[in-house]
């Protein structure tokens, strides 16, 4: 692959977990115990800086996923605290910057208290970036931009200024975002910085979605002209 056509900025939307569990027989929850896998995130990790990607966003748990069973979110969050854990060690000797996006105050104390320590002790790495979307949802993080700009009482703002505000600032936008499960839509994920953004929708759910599986939806990007509107 020639470096200059590698996405900058690849977004997954990990879609099919419980649809996964119920084709085999498994309660619906165990499709999360085997997407959450540490190895399994690792591998895609790993390959997504060997292709040379620079930042890659896992969408991990959306604003409206609150609405699920209260012990659905149990597992979500005590997986989510384990993948921290181990993700910690291999961030620090392998220099992997953490950036966590979302509604920081709704999620468990424990939980959020760790990302924003690792989001410290990483902040100076600047060769790749995991972008950790957690209580996320892009209908709120422009809601919550815009009440930034009214209690600042900011009378003018433009792209750059509206950028800035954004959780993603600083993060260029979204080249690639690839959706698993075969669905065929974004569920409002980073609408502000996906204007441009590549789509591909790949067919095996989240838990069958591996290192060969991304590399075919970079290889499809690699083959995309993208004009940007001109």
């Amino acid at each position: 692959m020639k470096e200059t056509n590698i996405p900058q900025h690849v977004a997954i939307i990990p879609d099919g977990n419980r649809r996964w569990a119920k084709s085999k027989g498994l309660k619906a929850s165990y499709g999360y115990v085997k997407s959450g896998e540490y190895e399994h995130l690792k591998s895609l990790i790993l390959e997504s800086r060997k292709l040379g990607v620079k930042y890659l966003s896992l969408w991990a748990f959306s604003t409206e996923n609150w609405s699920r069973p209260e012990k659905e979110r149990e597992i979500l969050f005590k997986l989510i605290l384990d993948v921290i854990d181990k993700f910690k060690k291999d961030a620090l000797k392998d220099k992997i910057r953490l950036r966590f996006i979302g509604r920081r105050e709704r999620l468990p104390k424990e939980m959020s208290s760790k990302l924003l320590r690792l989001e410290k002790e990483t902040k100076n790495f600047n060769s790749f970036t995991i972008v950790l979307c957690l209580d996320y949802g892009g209908r709120d993080e422009i809601l919550r931009v815009v009440n930034k700009i009214i209690k600042s009482r900011i009378k003018r703002v433009d792209e750059k200024k509206f950028s800035k505000l954004l959780d993603t600032s600083g993060i260029p936008d979204v080249d690639l975002i690839i959706r698993t499960a075969g669905e065929k839509r974004t569920s409002g994920f980073m609408p502000f910085q996906s204007i441009y953004s590549e789509l591909y929708f790949a067919e095996p759910c989240f838990p069958d979605f591996n290192r060969k599986e991304l590399k075919k939806a970079i290889k499809d990007f690699e083959k995309r002209k993208r004009n940007f509107g001109k």
